[in-house]
């Protein structure tokens, strides 16, 4: 089960990131947008790393897991590109200053 660009940014346009702004409502609307596709990036670099990892037959596995297994993939990218004293792998910084130069460019 994939999940959508939407779905993935839903989370990083809550008031709550508003008060990490850089500079003005731009400059938080870029950085979100960056840390939202580090995010998406993540989650199927997750998805494509556990394809292959047999889950323990007593006590995981089942239709419920494999129902719940891309939230979980969504959450742990989240997580990674939230995590204190910087952002995930450092794409969201390259996305970021990348939407810049199209901003000044355009």
């Amino acid at each position: 089960m994939s999940t959508t660009i939407g779905q993935s940014t839903a989370a990083y346009n809550s008031p709550s990131h508003a008060a990490n702004a850089v500079g003005g409502e731009g400059d938080d609307k870029l950085t979100r947008t960056a840390k939202a596709f580090e995010a998406q990036f993540l989650s199927q670099l997750y998805q494509f790393m556990y394809e292959g990892v047999q889950t323990d037959g007593m006590f995981g596995g089942g239709e419920g897991e494999k129902m719940f297994r891309s939230m979980l993939f969504d959450e742990y990218a989240k997580m990674t590109v939230e995590r204190p004293g910087g952002s995930g792998l450092g794409i969201a910084e390259a996305v970021r200053s990348m939407l810049l130069k199209q901003q000044e460019v355009g």
